[in-house]
């Protein structure tokens, strides 16, 4: 590890930095700093290839050239001039204004140009279009991804164990059993489900001026219809519209995006908790790591880390996420600055659920079902066959068939004998009363394969 990471103050850029890599482009001061130079040029170009602007002077091709690379190429030397600027503005959006101006005047038609940079603009504009393409590339060309990965994983599991019996554990308790794939299946399900709804949640942008009305819009060229044309810029970056703000978009979708995203992890929070208690009972034992250590102390230790790892920064990106839901739809009269601070931890809450989904799926790359012990925790569980038994003596009209086996089994250690004992008296059917004799804790699962193998076949494509 270099210097630089051993002096970060957070580990999001220290000791993790390798796992959220991917988001650096997109979610830095740098990827913000790029998207307001993509939404800067992006609009000086639409006013300059409108023929409605005939003031603005279209660019010739090598002044053409560099504005789109500007857009398209970004580089970190770009970004450290810009803060240059900065350092002397104070101001971050203008600064970027200032560097497109210091770009054009290179060319000899770059003049004509820059009175139309940053045309109309308040720094809202810029900035609420720049924070919804990062959160919209982040989720779309990142997050997403990996956190499919993670579900895939689970469907592979739940495919292979669908009909691999265990024993439920109900307020802690034995209860009626299942599969380890449809209890994986559970977990799929609702994935896919809180997945499709933050892959839904539409990126909104406004772009309308200093308080929402177009007034300097209007009073440069009043025969303009502002709102389609602003309309038009927004789509044409492949964001929704929003036509009605303050000086702010806002930040409503955003609250949506955040809580869409922290019942995901809420999702993979509880999978986490789950996993390690099963960890815990011995279902599940953990690939061992040539060089790992588990404990400083006792060597014996294979610790479930990965699952600890991944809660842990799970509750880190959670906190995050539902301060952004809250705080950030509420700002002051038309405008106020709060929202400023707030909205550059963004990519923190994106970056701590990154972690957590390596972590997650390095864990679950170390799981080894462990059928012995599933097996044994069934056998030591007859008393789970009491709610059989008495469902079927209902169905044969058996009176106080609850009370009869809550009086058998409550409390009192129960095993095949005692069972095949009392269901020899019943009055039911030979052969009510042969299945109920033939079954055990590891058949008495239900559907529970059937409706695993369902869902994994009805699945779309993530």
């Amino acid at each position: 590890m270099n210097d630089e990471r051993l002096r970060a103050l957070s580990p999001l850029d220290g000791r993790y930095a390798g796992k959220t890599e991917s988001l650096r482009d997109i979610a830095s001061e740098y990827g913000l700093i790029r998207y307001r130079i993509l939404v800067e040029v992006r609009w000086l170009l639409m006013l300059a290839d409108s023929p409605q602007f005939s003031d603005v002077a279209a660019p010739g091709t090598a002044t053409r050239q560099r504005l789109v690379a500007l857009a398209e190429q970004f580089t970190l030397q770009d970004a450290e001039r810009i803060k240059a600027i900065e350092a002397i503005t104070n101001h971050d959006v203008k600064a970027c204004e200032y560097f497109i101006a210091e770009q054009l005047k290179a060319f000899d038609d770059g003049d004509a140009l820059v009175p139309f940079i940053h045309f109309g603009c308040t720094s809202e504009d810029i900035n609420n279009l720049a924070y919804a393409l990062m959160l919209r590339d982040a989720r779309d060309d990142v997050a997403l991804a990996t956190l499919n990965a993670c579900t895939e994983q689970l469907a592979d599991m739940a495919g292979t164990h669908a009909a691999t019996p265990m024993l439920s554990r109900t307020h802690g308790q034995t209860a009626s059993p299942t599969t380890l794939g449809k209890e994986l299946a559970n977990v799929i399900a609702r994935l896919d489900c809180t997945t499709d709804q933050w892959r839904c949640v539409a990126a909104l942008g406004k772009f309308n001026g200093a308080v929402g009305n177009f007034n300097a819009h209007v009073a440069a060229y009043p025969d303009i219809d502002w709102p389609a044309f602003s309309d038009a810029f927004v789509e044409s970056l492949g964001l929704v519209a929003n036509p009605l703000t303050t000086q702010i978009e806002p930040h409503d979708w955003i609250a949506e995006y955040a809580h869409a995203l922290l019942r995901i992890n809420t999702v993979l929070l509880d999978f986490c908790r789950d996993t390690w208690s099963y960890i815990s009972l011995g279902y599940f034992g953990q690939k061992r790591i040539e060089g790992e250590v588990g404990s400083s102390t006792m060597p014996h230790k294979v610790n479930p880390i990965d699952f600890e790892n991944a809660e842990g920064n799970l509750g880190i990106a959670n906190a995050l996420l539902e301060h952004f839901a809250a705080k950030l739809p509420v700002s002051r009269w038309q405008r106020d600055l709060t929202d400023s601070t707030v909205l550059r931890n963004l990519g923190s809450a994106l970056g701590y659920t990154l972690i957590a989904a390596a972590s997650l799926q390095r864990g679950l790359g170390k799981l080894r079902v462990n059928e012995q012990r599933l097996a044994a925790d069934l056998d030591a569980s007859w008393e789970v066959l009491a709610e059989p038994i008495q469902t079927v003596m209902r169905r044969y009209g058996v009176a106080d068939a609850y009370e009869q086996l809550k009086a058998l089994t409550r409390g009192e250690a129960i095993n095949a004998q005692t069972l095949h004992a009392f269901v020899s008296t019943l009055a039911i059917p030979d052969d009510a009363r042969q299945a109920l004799a033939d079954l055990t804790p590891a058949g008495y699962t239900g559907l529970a394969e059937h409706l695993t193998k369902r869902m994994l076949e009805l699945r779309r494509p993530q």
